[in-house]
C-alpha cells in the first residue's frame, strides 16, 4: 500500500460553517507528513475526521484501505490529542502499565517508551505533578505501545524546549523508516523542515500537498515560513 490515507470531497460543518472541506488527498504510507496551519485553520477537525471520531456532512475517508473509524482500525491508528489523555493521580509508570494491559502488549514495552520519549526520570511521577510538555510526552508514550501503523499526532511538540523538539522529530523519523506512517500538526513552520511532506491549511481549507523542497521551489523560498506566506498572499490575489 502506498496511501495509507485517502480523502475525497470531503466536508466538515461545525457551528453552522463549513469548517473544513478537502477536494481529494493522499497521504502516503511509511512517512513523516507534517500538517502546518494557523492555529484554529481546522488542523484538529482533519485529524479527529481521519481518526474517525468527527462527523462529516459529506465524502470519503479511508484508512489502511477501510473506513476511517472502522472497528478493524481501533488496534492499527493511534491518536495523540492536544489534551493529555492520561491520569494525573497515576504515576508515569502506572498509566503505561494500565494502557499496556488495555492494549494487550508486553509490559516490558513500558521502559521501552519511557525512554523513547525521554521521561525516564519522571517515571515515578504523579502525571498531575508534570509540566504540561511532560505530560504530553507521557500521552505520546501511551499511544506507541500498541506499535500503531498510522500515528495522528495533533500539536506533540508544543511547549517543549528546542533540544526535545528535535529529539522527537527523529523519534518520528525512526518510526517511519520501520514502516508506521506519521500525520503530525504544528503552527509553527519551523518545524515543516522535519517532514517528508507538507499539508498547508488555512480557513478549513487545504491550500497545498508538497515536499518542503517542492514548496521553496514552487514559490522561490528558501524559508518555508516565507513559502507559506507566499502561498497566501498568492490565493488571496486570485480570490480578489
Amino acid at each position: 500500500m502506498t496511501e495509507a490515507i485517502e480523502i475525497d470531497d470531503l466536508r466538515v460543518r461545525r457551528g453552522g460553517h463549513e469548517a473544513v472541506r478537502v477536494p481529494h488527498l493522499e497521504v502516503g504510507a511509511g512517512a513523516v507528513t507534517g500538517l502546518m496551519g494557523p492555529s484554529g485553520c481546522g488542523k484538529t477537525t482533519l485529524m479527529r475526521t481521519i481518526v474517525g471520531v468527527q462527523r462529516v456532512a459529506a465524502g470519503r475517508v479511508t484508512v489502511l484501505g477501510r473506513p476511517a473509524g472502522s472497528a478493524a482500525l481501533r488496534a492499527r491508528v493511534g491518536y495523540m490529542t492536544q489534551a493529555p489523555s492520561v491520569y494525573g493521580d497515576l504515576t508515569v509508570r502506572e498509566n503505561l502499565r494500565f494502557y499496556a494491559r488495555v492494549l494487550r502488549v508486553p509490559v516490558t514495552k513500558v521502559d521501552e517508551v519511557i525512554d523513547a520519549v525521554r521521561v525516564p526520570a519522571r517515571a515515578g511521577q504523579l502525571v498531575r505533578d508534570l509540566s504540561g510538555g511532560e505530560r504530553a510526552r507521557v500521552s505520546l508514550a501511551a499511544v506507541l505501545l500498541g506499535e500503531p501503523e498510522v500515528l495522528i499526532l495533533d500539536e506533540p511538540t508544543v511547549g517543549l524546549d528546542p533540544l526535545l523538539r528535535i529529539e522527537l522529530w527523529r523519534l518520528f523519523a525512526r518510526l517511519a523508516e520501520r514502516g508506521a506512517t506519521l500525520l503530525v500538526s504544528s503552527h509553527s513552520m519551523e518545524e515543516a523542515r522535519h517532514c517528508d511532506r507538507l499539508l498547508l491549511m488555512r480557513d478549513g481549507e487545504l491550500l497545498v500537498a508538497d515536499t518542503p523542497g517542492g514548496l521553496s521551489r514552487r514559490t522561490g523560498q528558501e524559508n518555508l515560513e516565507d513559502a507559506f506566506v507566499e502561498i497566501v498572499s498568492r490565493r488571496e490575489e486570485v480570490a480578489a
